[in-house]
């Protein structure tokens, strides 16, 4: 996941600094850029002052590391480590995949939301997942699901309601429709039910809402704590105590939705839906907890990461014309030759600036393992059992020695190569180590292919039709990049939308 560090009650941070007034010691790595660490709270005081300004300030420690990896004390002699370094991520996501797990730490704060799915699993619970689950995603029929879901999302509704806003001359918050949208996707491919969450009314569906809580509370147990979240939730007090209760509305629909599945399959003998849970029932797979688990765990995995991505896309395109243009000629192209621009083997360009957009603004821009053993990674840092390995997607989007020196340009172009004979684009691939966005060895993304499809199709059926328009911030400034279980932009992405003549 991310690097989400454990922060210390306020009412002990006078005692702690108390202590290191007394002791009048600190310690500095050889990476004179690393903060200090101290007796007891290590370097918790500036983690604590930069945690919400986390991901550029890590990615400026790496860079300043003639390894691009560093090792950091957090606080009661616990150790991390970040790294930005491809043979490091090469190394703990594929060569020591054995040694490098979810660990017991992430899946404890995961547990009541995921319970045991594919994200939150290790071992044999995890390959088992793995592998039913590789099955279904490379089959020709859940790809032509995938495809006309997506179709009617698009076509029945987010098109609809962005023309009534170019109409209407309104500003939309262009993050909260793609999250919308992304998430009546998700539901319809993992459960086979709709959430009506895109209307024209933009409600607040309980299943939505209660799904959108329980991310974030997870999320914030990672930012406090640990005994005092396990406190809460042994008293059902606080935060802890609205997670149970949402986290009892999604497994209560899920549960609704799986045992209905399972009654018309033992009435009917087959399932005529496509949809994930359809297909694990029908491959015999029928415990209530197992199938809930998985599916839940792909619904949270599909319902941010895709409109993530798309919100940063959208913004980078209005920002830079020469790039919309190029664009709009190959959706114009495919149109024209009978192709379909919404086919995503032949959306090249497009597909290039996706992956330029996700290099700058991953949509997991961190992600952790845990050490189940002694080692070395391949830049010679070492690594204890129980020691977190953080590799650092959005540092990595930023390390001149990746990208050269114009990495912090927007430019698609850097995935591709002109096919002088053909005339056109041709893609270059970067190897997943260096670009680990959707993560790398075992575990790579298996629902890759189908986000790269999704996301193509809503950018050609948008763009063809409407100019987005990036409105205005205050003073000037960029959209903040802001971590959760995935990125999202701070404040939304007001937008207006000018329909094309």
């Amino acid at each position: 996941m991310f690097l989400e560090l454990l922060a210390f009650s306020p009412l002990l941070l006078p005692l702690l600094f108390f202590i290191l007034k007394l002791s009048g010691y600190s310690k500095t790595s050889n990476n004179s850029k690393l903060p200090k660490s101290y007796p007891i709270i290590g370097s918790f005081p500036a983690i604590y002052k930069n945690y919400a300004n986390r991901l550029p300030w890590f990615t400026d420690l790496v860079k300043t590391s003639s390894t691009s990896t560093i090792t950091m004390h957090h606080s009661l002699g616990n150790r991390f480590v970040v790294t930005a370094n491809p043979a490091v991520v090469q190394h703990i996501l594929k060569t020591k995949f054995h040694v490098y797990k979810k660990g017991e730490s992430l899946r404890t704060t995961l547990q009541d939301l995921l319970g045991d799915g594919i994200f939150n699993a290790d071992g044999d619970n995890w390959k088992f997942q793995r592998q039913l689950s590789s099955h279904e995603f490379n089959t020709k029929s859940l790809r032509k699901f995938v495809e006309q879901v997506v179709d009617t999302e698009l076509y029945e509704r987010l098109i609809p309601i962005l023309s009534k806003s170019a109409t209407d001359r309104t500003v939309l918050d262009f993050q909260d429709i793609l999250q919308r949208f992304a998430f009546d996707n998700i539901c319809r491919i993992g459960f086979g039910y709709d959430p009506e969450y895109l209307l024209p009314s933009l409600p607040q569906a309980k299943f939505a809402v209660a799904f959108d809580d329980a991310v974030q509370i997870s999320r914030d147990r990672f930012t406090s704590m640990r005994p005092v979240w396990k406190i809460k939730r042994v008293f059902g007090i606080g935060s802890e105590s609205h997670l149970r209760r949402v986290v009892s509305v999604v497994r209560e629909f899920a549960n609704t939705i799986v045992r209905q599945k399972k009654r018309e399959m033992d009435e009917m003998k087959t399932l005529e839906s496509h949809d994930l849970l359809s297909r694990f029932l029908s491959s015999g797979h029928s415990d209530e907890k197992f199938v809930t688990d998985m599916v839940i765990s792909f619904t949270l995995a599909g319902r941010d990461t895709t409109s993530a991505a798309l919100t940063w896309f959208f913004w980078l395109v209005a920002n830079h014309p020469s790039v919309e243009s190029e664009i709009l000629k190959e959706i114009n192209e495919k149109v024209e030759t009978g192709a379909g621009y919404d086919e995503a083997k032949d959306m090249v360009y497009t597909h290039a600036a996706l992956c330029e957009s996700m290099r700058l603004y991953p949509p997991v821009p961190t992600d952790s393992k845990e050490a189940v053993e002694e080692d070395v990674l391949p830049d010679g840092t070492k690594v204890k059992k129980g020691m977190t390995v953080t590799y650092h997607v959005y540092a990595m989007g930023r390390m001149e020695q990746i990208w050269g020196e114009d990495w912090a340009e927007f430019r698609p172009e850097r995935w591709l190569e002109r096919d002088v004979a053909a005339d056109k684009w041709k893609l270059v691939g970067k190897d997943s180590f260096s670009y680990p966005v959707f993560q790398a060895g075992p575990r790579i993304c298996l629902g890759k292919e189908m986000a790269f499809l999704q996301m193509k199709r809503v950018v050609g059926g948008v763009l063809k039709r409407f100019k987005v328009v990036s409105e205005k911030r205050e003073n000037g400034k960029e959209p903040e990049f802001v971590a959760s279980l995935t990125a999202k932009m701070k404040g939304g992405f007001p937008v207006t939308v000018i329909e094309r003549a």
